[in-house]
């Protein structure tokens, strides 16, 4: 029986996902870097307690759920020097629903089975409505019998948990999920610009579009949102340029796997790696990526940088 579960990360994702797990009747202790953040109210709403450490929030917990940022971030709150694997109690299964890579989710799961702890990568797609609605599809890799024997905990949050693989596998199909998206994007913000130049209700578009083979959930759920010029963030430019980076930084592994004398400078650190123009082989291999990546880009240094704030609907930016 569960006796305890910690949920570290109570931002646009991690505090709704946290209050669908109160709101099963789960025993939640929550804890956020930073306590000013407004998304951890609803977490609290609803009966979860705010943890004031690290230590408090998983020295007795069974599961350990994160949802964090990039890769840095979640390998210090998990097996840092004061990370979360300090504290934990022997057996423990630590839950990742960040994106991070396979590389480092399997990292990161080695160092925690090096301890005696269990691990599961559980990257989620549905957004910010997808967590508020308990819909978030999860994709899972690690040992089945762990998804298992907690799945109760992933129906409280998501309506789709797929097991994708050993660890690193639920990782991979969420960098082919990001790849998807960010394609969809660029397509959703030319058809709007187009149905504006033809005289046509992006409503219509939306509609009709939506109920054939041209249907997505990004025309669903952000092409009034594009078209009305509504940029609040569900989902941010900035999280979409991480991923991306990500996707980056695996297809030039591979040409370099397959071709060691292209892009020797592929086992530079990730900070590095962002700051690096797209390599000539990720442009050609992937050139929809690396468009979808330019405009990213593009309005993410608009407003003197807090583009990158605003929700990856923003895109239609880049065109205007």
């Amino acid at each position: 029986m569960i006796q305890k579960i910690a949920f570290l990360g109570l931002g646009v994702m991690g505090g709704a996902m946290s209050a669908n797990l109160v709101k099963r009747g789960y025993s939640v202790l929550g804890w956020n870097r930073s306590k000013d953040r407004p998304t951890i109210a609803s977490f609290t709403s609803v009966g979860g307690t705010l943890a004031q450490s690290l230590s408090e929030a998983v020295s007795d917990a069974d599961v350990v759920f994160s949802c964090l940022g990039d890769v840095p971030d979640v390998t210090e709150v998990l097996i840092g020097e004061q990370g979360a694997i300090n504290f934990v109690k022997n057996n423990a299964l630590f839950i990742d629903t960040s994106t991070i890579g396979s590389e480092a989710a399997k990292t990161i799961g080695h160092v925690l089975m090096q301890r005696g702890l269990r691990f599961l990568d559980a990257p989620v797609s549905g957004g910010d409505v997808g967590a508020r609605n308990g819909t978030l599809t999860f994709m899972v890799g690690g040992n089945p019998e762990d998804l298992q024997e907690y799945l109760p905990l992933f129906d409280a949050m998501g309506s789709n948990i797929k097991h994708c693989g050993a660890i690193g596998s639920g990782q991979a199909v969420k960098l082919c999920n990001q790849t998807l998206v960010s394609v969809y994007m660029l397509a959703l913000c030319e058809t709007m610009q187009m149905a504006e130049k033809m005289g046509v209700d992006p409503q219509l578009v939306v509609d009709v579009c939506g109920s054939g083979a041209a249907g997505s959930w990004a025309l669903t759920n952000l092409g009034m949102k594009v078209a009305k010029g509504d940029y609040q963030a569900g989902f941010a430019i900035k999280h979409m340029l991480k991923d991306l980076r990500l996707v980056r930084e695996i297809s030039q592994e591979i040409s370099q796997e397959i071709n060691p004398e292209i892009n020797p400078e592929i086992h530079q650190e990730s900070d590095e790696l962002q700051n690096l123009p797209i390599a000539k082989d990720f442009t050609a291999d992937l050139p929809a990526i690396a468009l979808a990546m330019q405009n990213f880009q593009k309005v993410s240094q608009m407003d003197e940088g807090q583009g990158a704030e605003q929700g990856t609907q923003a895109m239609i930016r880049a065109y205007k």
